[in-house]
């Protein structure tokens, strides 16, 4: 059991690597009314409106309303909880019906990467953290299961299965680490994601030079006038993951 903001003796790479339960409520500041459950979710909450960089154990537990070490009675350190917290919003992925044999492999395979995306697009602060922890929880490996499953149904040799699904979530990834870099500069600039886009286009349309230099970037970058920046977005994500999807069975069927 969690318990006064001792750490664990020697180095841990996960914290559901400790096997540890989790911690019954205990009375005190908080009159028995926290848990585990609830800090976390008080965690996703300030993550998601104040970013990884501002956040801390001290900050948690105001936001709470307990003392700091009320928090740790329930987890030993940040990472650990900041480990609960990526688990917790894996749960907000929606799973396709596994049992489906009828299921086509590819419409299910779009259906995990846009709740993977949807997810992280969410929650900005969490592609940060993916690489750094394990991501072993029960939520988390429901996930990767089903990844697997889908991949499996594709009739790739099973040895390939993971690096495909490399391809797939690490574009994924890639995607949703822009986008949310591009959100966040704009929130600093204080403008919308249109506002700061059309200032970009204008400058490029009044720049001459620029058209003549990039001529074949010019003429791209015109196509993107149409519609605004999250329709531009979702059908570049779209067609994207078609042609990784497609150069999967081309692949497939190299290998056969």
């Amino acid at each position: 059991m969690a318990g006064g903001g001792k750490q664990t003796s020697g180095p841990r790479t996960s914290v559901w690597l400790a096997g540890k339960p989790a911690s019954a409520p205990r009375r005190g500041d908080d009159q028995g009314n926290l848990d585990r459950e609830r800090i976390v979710a008080a965690t996703i909450r300030l993550l998601d409106a104040e970013g990884l960089e501002k956040f801390s154990m001290r900050r948690l537990a105001t936001e709470l309303g307990v003392t700091a070490m009320s928090v740790y009675w329930y987890v030993d350190n940040k990472d650990d909880l900041l480990e609960y917290a990526l688990d917790e919003i894996c749960g907000e992925m929606g799973l396709p019906d596994l049992s489906d044999e009828s299921a086509d492999w590819r419409d299910q395979l779009r259906v995990l990467a846009e709740a993977y995306r949807m997810t992280l697009a969410a929650h900005p602060w969490a592609p940060r953290l993916l690489g750094r922890y394990l991501n072993l929880g029960p939520r988390s490996m429901a996930y990767s299961n089903a990844t697997i499953a889908v991949m499996a149904r594709s009739g790739l040799p099973r040895e390939r299965i993971t690096g495909a699904l490399a391809a797939v979530f690490q574009f994924v990834y890639g995607f949703c680490t822009i986008e949310g870099l591009y959100k966040e500069r704009c929130r600093a600039a204080g403008v919308s994601e249109d506002e700061y886009f059309r200032d970009v286009m204008n400058v490029v349309r009044d720049s001459p030079e620029w058209t003549e230099t990039y001529r074949e970037a010019a003429e791209v970058t015109e196509s993107w006038a149409r519609g605004t920046v999250a329709e531009m977005r979702h059908r570049d994500f779209e067609y994207a993951l078609d042609v990784v999807i497609a150069g999967i069975e081309v692949m497939r069927d190299r290998a056969s």
